[in-house]
This record gives structure tokens, sequence and C-alpha cells, in this order.
């Protein structure tokens, strides 16, 4: 959001283009990578025993274990092949590693000192280095990793026999250390930095002083204990901001701790309610904050001397540090206390100091500005991951699709894919893009044991099926002719004979639900092992029939970490030679389950996502990849290549309670995803009683557009609305998300708010105004319910819309603002009424559950006295705003009310075809369309000018001019 849509526009051209991993150095500004062989080689030599890694670089906390501090394979290399190097590497493999290539740090003689080496601590008592930390630099986190008791080959090595360690330093006139030990010095743990400290980093205006973080004096928590430790943020943008952390007396592979006292405010969270999903809830005290937090809004205000200060916004984000992913939840015994949950997901990597775990960032008057501006911030003190601005969208967002999910579930054949394409094309809907969803991979379940116990066996759930081949099953082995066989067969005939762009395939980032299956002929060297998932306690809170799921019962079969890279590889490569041009990967947060033996959750995440990236860059080179039950931050911060990203449950057209649902959470959790990816608001059927709702939706989303319709079965009215003729769609330039007004409202629980949610265009913006009443997800029965505030029984709900609820629409006018008035024309999609805005008026809006109203927002240009107009673009269209991509103004002569000559000029570039609109004060001397002119109504009460475009344009655009 920084910097506005034509500053994201630009980084996505810049840094988005190469479709590579990591996106190059330029991508990544201060954490610039280097391509490193050695890395390889050291850790085949640690895997064969050699000399050159030595057991002395370790330090021993007396009790068999090994303080280290875990590698993160992604931003220590961008060499998708190396495997995370031991922590066991010593001054005497760097000094190889640094004749081995040219290299920042060429005579350093501390580990700590080169960032293309793992940083290794050793446990001191006190402070007594001699070297400074870079100012850049995050502090090391101290991980305590025992000797596995797995016999899996763990990707932190963790040697039996520790030695204490203590490495030299470059001699350096200020003391380099935690900052734990510097608030240690200074006789306090609480986060008060030594003078020292003071001049070398920039004042912040978020503080933790006396057991209180405030922003500019303002309290945010109180009461914070002094186990809470601050290190600032580098203060760039507009965000201001600190890093907690904090200690704890020992170590354990989870703490939980508390962060003080949250009240007076109000927040909106997003939280995990699944283990795969996120959705909001809204507060306005710590105790209010569900479990498995993972972003948190919180707005401020206070009053002096009964006048209202600006409104503050402060922005929580929980990291992952080291070995550890944090998040947010309430607690304590007076029902306002926020706390901080760090875990590891491995009882054998465990830690008792974090510098970096949370980040609070905050701003003055604009929410979307602080939110950009944190995870900004993050993203420059971690360097794991790359924000949506910086990353290639695939095509497949700018053309309508179809997915077979919906349509056939796993029952899916090359028959009925054919099927629904040529329906849907028929209807002059024509999809350019398929997802062929599950039920086209090789999988089988186990064979039973003869000691199982086969009593009851009708009660028990079916059992999990596993991959057994990367081919497709026999559903699409219908090739005629050696030359074309399986599922290529269906990838030409949907480009040839339908014309589609792009086939896409589904799979699990396991490879299926129940993982590979081990031991089967031909995926030997996948080296999958049973693994069963252990369930986090906070997703247990939330969620507890995960305790029972099938797949917690029943176990997954997990491809080694090592051999994941070859994995992917040779699926994607299989699918790429068929023609495919993507994947939607599923199921990404059972990951965080199966850290145990593998270093824990984000070490295990990491060596999936770096070899899931490292694939889809080499075989998909439009960056064809989809993320899917994925939120947890485990994935998103350690993202540098995926680009979409689903951002919500599923899509359920057989469960009435979650229609309202789902429009609520995909437009809140794209506040939160939206930062680093594109949202995806999934699939919809379009012959639905709520169809007009979700599709309304979709439109103005700005991610893909798609539904999940049976062959036959489709609602082409309102098709039409979203997909031109030729198959593409009239898509916004931003994440959706609710207005500003709407953040820390409830709309899906408190019985009086509207949703409005908010996009942008390149001349216009676009409002969907949305009635979420009636239903949401308990707390209580940890389910989605219907309750009665608001509820289906219920009356009309009227909200105010304004020009300004687009949050960007200045953007839109051209020539900068100069001269905009802040007025705008407003055109309403279900009454067709044209009305004009003055800037703060507001237009009323009435809705009931179930109901939605689309309205696109133009700013007015005042070309003269007397003369205004505004585009409205294609109205028959949900977001026809989006079909006007060229507009400029001239004006010919005063418009003093005496002359006869024209006043002023417009010329539009449109997309598109369909009935064309426009808002114009006086009636338009003449329109023509191309060269020649053509006929247009006018009416006079609300000045709107109507133009048919009767066909698709010879070129990409139509050419229109109006003359006032």
């Amino acid at each position: 959001m920084v910097g506005g849509v034509a500053e994201e526009e630009r980084k996505q051209g810049e840094g988005g283009g190469r479709g590579e991993v990591g996106g190059g150095a330029a991508a990544e500004g201060s954490s610039a990578h280097v391509r490193c062989r050695w890395r390889r080689r050291a850790y085949a030599v640690a895997r064969s025993g050699s000399a050159a890694i030595s057991a002395t670089c370790r330090a021993t906390d007396g009790g068999g274990g090994i303080w280290s501090r875990e590698l993160d394979p992604i931003s220590t290399s961008d060499n998708a092949e190396c495997p995370p190097i031991p922590i066991t590497q010593t001054n005497e493999a760097h000094s190889q590693h640094t004749q081995s290539h040219t290299h920042p740090h060429q005579n350093a003689t501390d580990l700590t000192d080169c960032r293309h080496c793992p940083p290794v601590m050793a446990l001191t008592s006190s402070c007594n280095c001699s070297s400074p930390a870079a100012t850049s630099s995050p502090l090391l986190a101290r991980i305590y990793t025992r000797t596995s008791s797995s016999s899996r080959p763990p990707l932190l090595a963790s040697p039996s026999r520790p030695s204490p360690l203590r490495l030299p330093r470059k001699s350096n006139p200020t003391p380099r250390c935690s900052f734990r030990t510097l608030a240690a010095a200074n006789g306090s743990s609480s986060g008060r930095r030594s003078a020292t400290e003071e001049e070398m980093t920039i004042e912040s205006s978020v503080r933790l002083a006396d057991g209180e973080l405030s922003f500019r004096g303002r309290a945010v928590l109180s009461g914070v204990p002094d186990a809470v430790s601050a290190t600032s943020a580098a203060a760039r943008g507009p965000v201001d901001g600190v890093f907690l952390g904090a200690d704890f007396a020992q170590p354990a592979s989870r703490h939980v701790v508390s962060l003080g006292a949250m009240r007076g405010v109000r927040f909106m969270a997003c939280f995990r309610f699944k283990m795969w999903w996120m959705a909001q809830t809204m507060g306005d005290k710590g105790g209010d904050v569900p479990h498995e937090t993972q972003f948190l809004l919180v707005e401020s205000k206070a009053a002096t001397g009964g006048v209202e200060e600006e409104t503050s916004y402060v922005v929580f984000l929980p990291l992952v540090e080291g070995a550890f992913r944090a998040s947010l939840q309430g607690g304590g015994a007076g029902g306002d206390e926020l706390q901080l949950c760090v875990e590891s997901g491995d009882a054998d990597t465990r830690a008792n100091s974090f510098q970096r775990a949370l980040f609070v960032g905050a701003t003055e008057s604009d929410p979307f500005a602080a939110i950009a501006g944190a995870v900004a911030a993050v993203r420059s003190s971690l360097g794991t991951f790359r924000p949506r601005a910086e990353k290639k969208l695939p095509g497949i967002v700018d053309y309508f699709g179809w997915c077979t999910w919906d349509a056939f579930y796993q029952d899916v054949t090359q028959e009925g894919v054919e099927a629904g394409l040529q329906s849907l094309a028929a209807g002059g809907a024509p999809p350019k893009f398929v997802i062929i969803d599950d039920g086209w991979q090789s999988v089988g379940t186990d064979k039973p044991n003869a000691e199982d116990d086969h009593a009851g066996e009708a009660d028990k759930p079916p059992r999990l099926p596993r991959l057994t081949g990367i081919k497709e099953n026999s559903k699409f082995q219908s090739g005629k002719g050696p030359a074309i066989t399986g599922i290529e067969t269906l990838v030409r005939a949907a480009k040839e004979k339908y014309g589609l762009k792009y086939v896409y395939v589904w799979h699990a980032i396991t490879g299926y639900w129940g993982g590979v299956r081990p031991g089967v002929a031909g995926m030997e060297a996948y080296r999958s092992t049973m693994h069963f998932p252990k369930i986090s306690p906070g997703v247990a809170e939330n969620e507890p029939n995960m305790k029972t799921d099938v797949l917690t019962l029943q176990g997954l079969g997990l491809v080694h970490p090592l051999a994941v890279h070859r994995f992917y590889d040779e699926l994607h490569a299989y699918l790429a030679a068929a023609g495919v041009d993507g994947v939607k990967v599923d199921v990404q947060c059972v990951l965080e389950t199966l850290g145990a033996g593998h270093g824990g959750r984000v070490q295990l995440t990491k060596e999936y996502h770096r070899a899931l990236d490292a694939s889809v860059a080499k075989n998909f080179q439009d960056n064809g990849i989809i993320a899917c039950m994925s939120h947890n931050t485990d994935s998103l911060y350690c993202s540098k290549q995926t680009a979409v990203v689903r951002a919500s449950d599923d899509f359920f057209p057989r469960e009435a309670v979650s229609h309202t649902i789902h429009i609520a959470a995909v437009a809140y959790n794209s506040v939160f995803l939206g930062e680093f990816m594109l949202p995806d608001w999934d699939m919809f059927h379009s012959l639905h009683p709520a169809g007009d709702y979700h599709g309304s939706a979709r439109a103005i989303s700005g991610g893909p557009v798609y539904v999940s319709d049976a062959p036959g079965k489709h609602d082409f009215e309102l098709l039409k609305k979203m997909v031109l003729p030729d198959g593409t769609v009239l898509r916004a330039r931003l994440p959706g998300r609710p207005t500003k007004d709407c953040l820390f409202a409830d709309p899906a629980r408190d019985g009086v708010t509207l949703l409005k949610i908010w996009n942008m265009n390149k001349f216009t913006g676009v409002l969907g105004v949305y009635n979420c009443q009636g239903a949401a997800w308990s707390s209580a029965e940890k389910k989605n319910v219907f309750h009665d505030a608001g509820g289906s029984g219920a009356g009309a709900l009227t909200c105010g819309v304004k020009g300004r609820d687009v949050h960007l629409i200045a953007e839109a006018v051209t020539d900068g603002c100069a001269g905009w008035s802040g007025d705008c024309a407003l055109y309403r999609h279900a009454g067709g009424d044209l009305v004009v805005l003055r800037d703060g008026a507001a237009l009323p809006v009435s809705l009931k559950v179930l109901e939605h109203d689309v309205l696109t927002v133009s700013p007015i240009k005042d070309l003269a006295a007397g003369y205004r107009f505004a585009p409205i673009g294609l109205i028959d269209m949900f977001n026809g705003g989006a079909a006007v991509e060229g507009l400029t103004y001239s004006v010919l002569v005063d418009g003093d009310g005496m002359t006869t000559a024209a006043v002023g000029q417009v010329c539009m570039e449109v997309r598109g075809r369909g009935r064309f609109g426009s808002y114009s004060s006086v009636r338009p001397r003449k329109c023509t369309l191309g060269s020649a002119p053509v006929e247009f109504s006018y009416d006079a009460s609300s000045g709107m000018v109507i133009l048919e475009l009767e066909s698709m344009p010879k070129e990409r655009v139509h050419k229109i001019v109006v003359e006032l």
C-alpha cells in the first residue's frame, strides 16, 4: 500500500517478472544472496564425518544439549539444491568457504560476521565479546537442540558429545552482545538500552519503558513484565516500530509469556479457527484475542481536554525467529492480558531467549499504510520472503476459469472436463484456464495388517489414500496412439479444441492427503516414512476435532526433506512435459505438525517451500502456482515465489451457514494476506441462490475469477457481468479489503454493520456493500453457526457510502489531485442509478441478509465552469470501471456560457463490449467511436451518458471521444 497503486505495479513489473526463486539480489534489499556451492560440499563432508566439520564448534550447557542458532536455508543461499549446513561448522570450514568465492567478509575470523555462514553463539554468563554487531543484522537467537531419539536423520545435526567453544572475535571498540545481556548490564531485563546503544540507534516513537509499551506517549500495553525486551527496528517509511522478545528460565519447545494488559482500544484480529484457515474477529481488550492470532490491528484513540486526538493504528505481527514460530492469544485472570506464544513443534528443539519474536509498528491516520509499512519493516529484518508487489502474477488472474472440484469432486474424468469446457464456451462465457482438482492422481490406501483388529471395521473411518506414483491414474490414460498418452491428451484438447491458455492441476504439498506411500515401487528415491501429526495446543483449542482427525490417527507418508527437491522437480517436470502450466498446492499447513526429528515446524516448512519455489521457477515459467490451506505464518514468512493464495475456507454450495461468513472472511483475511500474495476468493457456483452474492465479490476482489459449475448448470446472465466475450475479466488492481470505517466493526456478528469492500481501477474505484450478518464462527461451539443478531429474520440494515470510502480514490484523478474538488460520480449497479456526491457526503444503502450492491466511484473532473465529466465504464458489468484503460481531458476554450464552440474534449480508451456510461453535467455535443460519430443517450436529471459498444474492439481497446 505504501506508494499507492502505481508504485505496486512498478514493483511488480521490475521485481516480479523474472519468475525465479528469490527474484534476484535486487529484490532482496539488504539481504542480497550469493550462490554458494560450498554449502553442499560442507554438508556432504558433515555426513561423511570429515575433519572439516569439528565437534568443537558447539557450546554445551552441561546437560548433553547443544546451544546453536537454527539456520535459515532460504536467507543464507539462493541455491535451491543446497541442503542446510549442520550447526557444527567450524572456523576451519568457514575459512574454506571464504576461499571458494568472492565474499563480503573475506577476512572474517568469526562465523557470526559471515552472513553466508550459519551464525553460532557460545553460551556465556556475561558479555565478554569484542565485536559489534552490524546495525542491520538481527540479534542471534539461542536454540537448544537435544540429540534426536528418532531414527530419521534430522535436518539440523545434533552430535551427542558437545564440547564448549568460545569463538575468536575481531577487536572493536564497542561490545557485541545480545539485548538481554545489555539490559542485564544495566541491572534490568525490561528492555532499557545502554547509553552506547542509544547512540547507535534511531529513537523510535514506539517505546517499551517502565513496563509500558507506548506510541508517541500513548499506552498500548501496560504492566509489561520485565522478561519482555525490545529492540528497535529500522525507521523506514511511514511506520515506527520495535521488535519484542522475552527470556525464560529454562529452554523448552513452547513458551507463553504475558505482554501486559491491553484495554480501551478496538482491534481486528486474523486468527486460525482451523489449522488451515484464518477468520476475523473483533474486540476491545487483550483477553478477546483468540488463540492462533497471526495478525492484530489495534485502533487507539485518546482525548485531552475533551478534544479527541488523531487516531493511531498499531500493528502486531508475530514472527518466525530461528526455529520458532510465534502467535498471539488472550489470557490471564483479569481478562485483558495479551500473551505471546512461541513454539518449535519439536520437543527436541528448544530455546529460552528470543529477541525478535513479535514486531509492533504504528502510525497515525492510515491503517493500510501502517500494515504495509509493518510488513516492509519485517521483510527488511527477516529477508526470508518477498511482498506481493515484487512477485510475478501468473496469467490466470486476468482470465475467467473453471475448477472441477465442486462439479465432480474426486470423480473427475477426462470426459467430464471436456464437457464442462464445452458447456461454458457454448453459453458465451469461455473459460481460458482450468484447474483439474483432486481426482487425477495415482493413489491407494494402505493394506490392512494381519494383526489389525477388524472388529467394528464398518464404523471406522475409511483408510487414508496415499500417492503411489507421479503419473495420472487410469481415468486419464485414454490417449490414442503412442505419441500422446495420459493427461497430455486432455491438455491438448483443452488448448486446441476449447481455446484455453492455461491448465493447472491439484496436488497436496506432501503429494496427497496421506502423503507418499512408503516403499511403493518406483517411489523409493523420495525416502518416504510414516509420520503422525502433532497438533499444537493453539490449534487444538480452536479446532479440537483435529486431535481425532483421520490424518492425525492414520498418519502421513512424508517425503524426506533431503529428497523433496527431487520429488517436486520430477512431478512438475512430468506435468510440464504434458503441457500443464501450473499447480494448486494444497494442505500446506500440515507441515507444521510434522517437524519432530527435522529441527521443528519452521525448518521443515522452509525446506519444503525452498524446494517448491525452485521447482515452480524451473518448470512453470509463468509462475504457475496457487497456495491453498496455507494460512500459517511458517509459510507466509518464507514465501518468495508463490504469488496467489486462497483467501479463506472453501465455498460450500450445500452449507447455508457458510455464504455470509465466506464473504466477510475473504475481505478481512485479505488485509493481512494481501501484503504477501494476491488473495484468491475461491471458486463458486453461478447457478446458486447465493451465486450473485458470491460472483459480485469475486469481480471486485482483484483476484482470479472462476466457477465450479457442473456441466450444463450455469447462470450466463450472471457470468456475463464478470466475463467479456474473449474470456478476459475486468480485474481490479489491488486486493479487495474492508473500508476504513469497517475495519473494527463486526459485520458478521454485531447486527448493525454492513460490510463495505473497496478496490481500485486505473481511473475509477469500486465499492461492494454486503449484508453478512446472522452467521459466524462460534468460540463456544468451535464451528460456524447461525445467531440472532441481524439474522435472516431481521429487516434491512443501512449504511452510508462516500466517495473516499475507496481509500486511494485520489490516485484515480488524472494529472494528480490538483484542482480536484473531492466530488465523485457514483453508479449503483443494482438499481442503475447515477448520483453525484459532494466531498464528504454519504449515499444511504439498505440491504437485507445475503443482499449486496456494487458501486463504481469516479472522480469528477471540472473542465470549466459548469462543465464536469467522469467516466463510469461498462455499466452492465460488476466492475465496469476497469474497462477504462486510458483517459485524457482537454480544455478547448473557456466556458463562459456565451461560446458556441466546444469547451472540452474527453478521450477514452475502453476495453470490452456492451453499454458504456459516463457522467456529464451537460449534454455532449457529439461522441465518436474511432473516427465515426456514434449515437448516445443523455439523461439530464442524472447526467448519465450511454453509448453502445456493439462488438469487441478490433485492436485492444475502443477509442471514444466526447466533446462538451
